[in-house]
């Protein structure tokens, strides 16, 4: 039943639980290559405040997805499910195991269940008017209007996330339907493992804190400093990730860095929660694993069992 479909293994869990390091330890192992599902590593010039994985480790094991685009220049779902589906059957066809990891529940979703998003428009002022709209009167006035027009979005789409409020906008403007009726999804060729990490809650903040504190350490104001220099605008999407619009917002005077630190710690806890959303506990589809001492070679062991199951 399985011989004609791509096996393909995606490692999920919340923020700073460990998917990166396990990814990288079971391409080492399997033959693996990695397919990002972080929509933030995409863009270059971003990588201490996304904590892309370091140069040596791409040289060591291939990884698909980073790095590919500018902060100017984001990607819409659709081309993401295109290139991610290119990466996945290109790592297939040279006798390689695909691996996605990432903590972008919609990216993973999407190439796991067969998403086909609605279209998006070639005509840029709805969404320069939407904005514009955001702008004058406020996030929560714009999230109104999706409120009125498809309240099931709504309910799925924090207030802030102007973005995401704006393509559900646009989706309803260009279709005439809710962006809710329309996720449409075709099995896609793959059979797929779902590999679950989690942490207790106190370790995985505790986690989070070191790597905020690692982060500053390691040059993040640096960093965005290079990135407003080189002309990015800092209203820019891209710069909206966590980490990123905190320490502008430090360097514009309007807050103090200890106070956007105290912020991306809050924020990154919040965005754990949002996190739990896609990927419940009880889901039976998914393989979980605590990590603890020893869970590696027990993750390994469960790929390679259900790879010989084909």
């Amino acid at each position: 039943m399985h011989l004609m479909l791509i096996p393909v293994v995606a490692i999920l869990g919340p923020t700073a639980v460990g998917k990166t390091e396990i990814a990288i330890e079971v391409a080492r192992a399997l033959n693996g290559e990695i397919v990002s599902a972080d929509s933030r590593l995409l863009y270059k010039g971003m990588d201490i405040g996304t904590a892309k994985p370091d140069s040596d480790v791409l040289k060591r094991i291939p990884h698909h997805l980073i790095d590919v685009t500018t902060p100017d220049n984001p990607w819409t779902m659709a081309r993401y499910i295109a290139e991610a589906r290119h990466a996945i059957e290109d790592i297939h066809r040279r006798g390689r195991l695909p691996l996605i990891a990432g903590g972008t529940g919609q990216y993973v979703q999407a190439l796991v269940e067969g998403w086909d998003p609605p279209p998006a428009a070639d005509d840029t002022s709805l969404r320069e008017r939407l904005k514009l709209y955001a702008e004058e009167h406020g996030p929560q006035a714009l999230h109104r209007q999706l409120s009125e027009i498809d309240p099931e979005s709504a309910d799925h789409i924090d207030y802030r996330n102007v973005r995401r409020v704006i393509r559900a906008l646009e989706i309803y403007a260009l279709t005439g339907a809710p962006a809710s009726t329309q996720k449409k999804k075709s099995p896609p060729p793959y059979r797929c493992l779902k590999v679950g990490l989690i942490r207790p809650r106190a370790e995985l903040y505790a986690r989070i804190d070191a790597r905020i504190e690692s982060m500053f350490a390691g040059g993040l104001v640096d960093e965005v400093k290079t990135l407003l220099a080189r002309g990015y605008n800092p209203a820019l999407p891209a710069l909206s990730a966590i980490g990123y619009r905190q320490v502008i917002d430090a360097l514009e005077g309007k807050i103090s860095m200890n106070e956007a630190k105290a912020a991306i710690r809050k924020l990154t806890r919040q965005f754990v929660r949002r996190q739990a959303n896609w990927w419940k506990p009880d889901d039976a589809s998914i393989h979980w694993f605590v990590m603890e001492p020893g869970v590696l070679d027990t993750i390994k062991t469960s790929i390679q069992s259900w790879l010989k199951q084909a």
